[in-house]
């Protein structure tokens, strides 16, 4: 018995990859604390210079994905299916795209659809004039231009290669390394080389979900600061995190389909209602006639977005050029964690449903967030009720939210529903986050298995004790900007694993041999 005994704790994670990681974090992490203004400054500039330098490669990279990402769709490799074609989906489409939305948006669009809109008006594009209406218009475009096709295209591009390895070739290992094995050769993928692809995916997540635990924790502490009418402090900050992660930590330990499923479903009830009481009890009209405006914008201006660098203005730039660009950048260092976990609740989709629905489903629910949050804080400004920008200019936008949503009736009501979506949006996402780096840690045949719960829990603590130790010293602006830098070589890194899924399908005709022909067996497989 203890033979066997050994062999499991041995095989419990990846040595290889998991301590370089976690050594790289530490280091980082350390320095950002004993150095936080100087390692600011020094990212600052590096990033400032890659903006400067490659601010087209960007704007580029997002859009050819895109294009990636249709003729992915509406090619023959779209009817591949992603495990058994005889077998249903694990997942209904309404769990499926919750379960995507949930992962896609998470907390960040309760707050770009709020707020993100004032940042461009304050410093708008095309040359017009700060605060004007055409300005504020252009801003709340530009906060549904942030949740389109670029962003999703970019979280599900590598999901491809990612599910075809784990339920067609039935790889035990789901990992970057191995996905990229088609393209590289068994001594790469085997050496070197691919733990450098590993534990490159593994920092940028590790790092991103400090960073997002970390932004995402204002928008709850001002809210629920508001309601008690108290300051937001580090101690009741910590206080609020700790609730937050014990949250995710219960979801990510019961598993998907306990946890992950059951609360992105609720939230979209929960999100619906909410709309609909703020349409209802707040300016309904101007919000919807203010959504056709700014959709009728974005459809107008989406080349301008999308690739826009205003190169004739030699002296500087607006808001959106150089956010745009980390947007992106930004997103490309989640793209392996997205990629790998809509692979994982993808068993049984074919590649052009599992396209689709992470590129309709979460765009649609972020333009309704837009749309309603945005035009409420729109219709403050516009009408003198509340002088949002000066808001966000002196007291920042995290101010900002707790304002707004104060102005409407029955607000005690408004702050908790707000703040209670919030918080379910932060945890499936940390929970997804946790989940797929377990998943990527574990030595265990992912093929047929989960990964352990332990692993799980023992991730939910490293992403916390980051983000603490992080938000403590005041690193995590240099944290979210280290995650941006490391979007350049995940960028290559997922290139390659689009042009993997389709050198996979073509060895083995995927389009011939994995699809379906006859409807779904009675079988219904869950892992």
């Amino acid at each position: 018995m203890d033979v066997p005994k050994r062999q499991k704790k041995k095989s419990f994670v990846e040595k290889k990859i998991v301590i370089p990681s976690i050594v790289i974090i530490a280091i980082i992490s350390a320095l950002f604390a004993m150095y936080t203004s100087e390692s600011m400054e020094l990212l600052d500039n590096i990033f400032n210079t890659l903006v400067d330098t490659f601010k087209w490669g960007y704007l580029w990279y997002a859009f050819l994905i895109v294009i990636a990402a249709l003729l992915f769709s509406f090619s023959k490799y779209g009817k591949v299916v992603l495990g058994d074609p005889a077998q249903k989906p694990r997942y209904s489409l309404f769990e499926y795209a919750s379960i995507l939305i949930a992962m896609g948006l998470g907390s960040t669009v309760m707050r770009t659809g709020l707020t993100q809109w004032s940042e461009v008006a304050n410093d708008p594009p095309f040359g017009l004039d700060a605060g004007s209406m055409e300005a504020i218009l252009a801003g709340n475009s530009y906060s549904m231009f942030l949740w389109t096709f670029q962003t999703f295209a970019v979280f599900v591009m590598v999901a491809p290669a990612m599910g075809y390895l784990l339920y067609v070739r039935k790889k035990p290992r789901m990992r970057i390394s191995e996905a990229c094995r088609v393209i590289f050769g068994d001594k790469f993928t085997d050496g070197i080389g691919g733990i450098v692809l590993d534990v490159l995916f593994l920092v940028s997540i590790l790092a991103g979900g400090a960073v997002t635990l970390g932004l995402g924790t204002p928008i709850v502490t001002y809210n629920l600061a508001e309601l008690l009418n108290i300051d937001v402090t580090f101690p009741f900050t910590l206080i609020v995190t700790l609730v937050w992660v014990l949250g995710f930590s219960i979801s990510a330990y019961v598993g998907i389909d306990k946890g992950i499923k059951r609360l992105s479903t609720w939230n979209m009830y929960l999100a619906g209602a909410f709309a609909v009481l703020i349409i209802v009890i707040g300016p309904g009209i101007f919000i919807m006639n203010f959504f056709s405006d700014s959709l009728r914008y974005l459809i107008s201006n989406y080349m301008n977005f999308s690739l826009y660098t205003n190169s004739l203005d030699l002296e500087g730039g607006t808001h959106i050029e150089s956010h745009t660009v980390f947007w992106f950048a930004y997103n490309a260092t989640w793209a392996m964690l997205h990629g790998v976990f809509a692979a994982i609740v993808s068993k049984g989709r074919t590649i052009k449903e599992m396209i689709l629905t992470y590129l309709m489903a979460p765009m649609l629910l972020s333009w309704l967030a837009t749309g309603v949050l945005g035009g409420l804080s729109v219709h403050r400004q516009v009408t003198d009720t509340l002088p949002v920008l000066d808001i966000v200019q002196n007291q920042g936008i995290e101010a900002s939210i707790p304002a707004v949503l104060s102005s409407l009736p029955i607000s005690a009501i408004v702050l908790i529903l707000f703040t209670v979506i919030a918080t379910i949006f932060l945890i499936t996402t940390l929970d997804s986050t946790t989940y797929t780096v377990a998943t990527y840690m574990s030595n265990q045949d992912m093929s047929k298995s989960t990964p352990y719960k332990s692993l799980r829990i023992l991730v939910a603590v490293l992403i916390t004790v980051l983000a603490l130790t992080l938000m403590s010293v005041g690193g995590l602006s240099p944290l979210e900007v280290l995650s941006g830098l490391m979007g350049i070589p995940i960028i290559i890194i997922q290139i390659l694993t689009v042009f993997a899924a389709k050198k996979m399908m073509d060895e083995d005709r995927a389009w011939v041999k994995n699809v379906r022909k006859a409807r779904y067996s009675s079988t219904h497989q869950k892992d």
